[in-house]
């Protein structure tokens, strides 16, 4: 790996030199390569993958600005985004990340929550982005009713047709978009800018104990869909709910709605992975028509 050409742009970005003396390879994600660039003062994280994925990198550029920006809870700080003859590329600032212990989940579902009472103007972002590798559609509403029927559900409903999951899904997926107003009795979402993609593996406590989040797949919604998804795989303990409670308390239908917005990832998972997640999808669309 001729590492010359990134260099250039960290060293262009910071407005410092920067002799690379290790690229140590990092595991962890499954569809970037990842690395440590070790000066010998400073390090900085690198992302890479085929140029043609330059888009990806850009969208998660500007998410981890406009999370930074809040001032609400660490990200890492963005440093350069570009492409090589071989490569795209993001580089990070290098964090040493740890697990959550009790104090940073604390502090996470604080932080979370104050992030979450940040008002936004409508519902969606200004580019579209990814959710992992899939394409996510961020258009701008006003009603979120409607963007999570078509931008959400609808988007991912379509793919997997094309991917050839019809009949069964197809039906009850429809007739859930066609029903989706009963979730939402008496409860009128405000646009919160949002992780968008908050499971264990992309948040984690920096040297100090703080919490960090990073690979974001952000846009304007409903605050609950943050909350729904550290649900969805675990790895969150009790500390973090109730800290996020006592910071900005969930509206009482959350215990409905939240299967309908992880139904978003199952079918996410599904278009990704394969088949394995069909039958998961299937029934809780099934478990959402008998409760609405």
């Amino acid at each position: 790996m001729n590492w010359q050409a990134i260099i250039e742009h960290i060293e262009s970005a910071t407005g410092q030199p920067f002799k690379l003396l290790k690229a140590q390879p990092l595991v962890g994600g499954d569809i970037n390569m990842a690395y440590r660039l070790q000066g010998e003062n400073i390090s900085f994280f690198v992302k890479l993958n085929t140029p043609e994925r330059i888009a990806m990198f850009e969208a998660e550029s500007l998410g981890l600005q406009a999370l930074a920006q809040t001032q609400a809870i660490r990200v890492p700080k963005w440093i350069a985004c570009g492409q090589t003859t071989d490569h795209a590329f993001l580089v990070l600032e290098y964090i040493g990340l740890h697990n959550l212990n009790r104090h940073s989940e604390q502090l996470l579902g604080q932080q979370l929550a104050k992030l979450h009472l940040q008002k936004q103007a409508y519902f969606g972002w200004h580019c579209d982005n990814t959710i992992g590798s899939t394409i996510q559609v961020n258009g701008r509403y006003d009603d979120w009713i409607t963007f999570w029927q078509e931008q959400r559900l609808g988007c991912q409903l379509t793919l997997a047709a094309d991917k050839g999951y019809r009949g069964n899904l197809q039906m009850l997926g429809e007739k859930l978009c066609n029903n989706l107003e009963s979730f939402f009795s008496g409860y009128r979402p405000q646009p919160a800018l949002l992780h968008g993609d908050l499971w264990g593996g992309n948040v984690a406590a920096d040297e100090q104990g703080n919490p960090v989040i990073y690979d974001p797949a952000c846009y304007f919604g409903d605050r609950e869909t943050d909350i729904a998804m550290t649900e969805l795989f675990g790895g969150f303990g009790s500390v973090f709910y109730q800290a996020y409670q006592a910071t900005y308390p969930l509206d009482p239908g959350y215990a409905r709605r939240k299967t309908l917005y992880n139904l978003y990832h199952i079918l996410n998972h599904l278009n990704l992975f394969g088949r394995s997640y069909l039958h998961q999808a299937e029934n809780m669309i099934n478990q959402l028509l008998a409760d609405r």
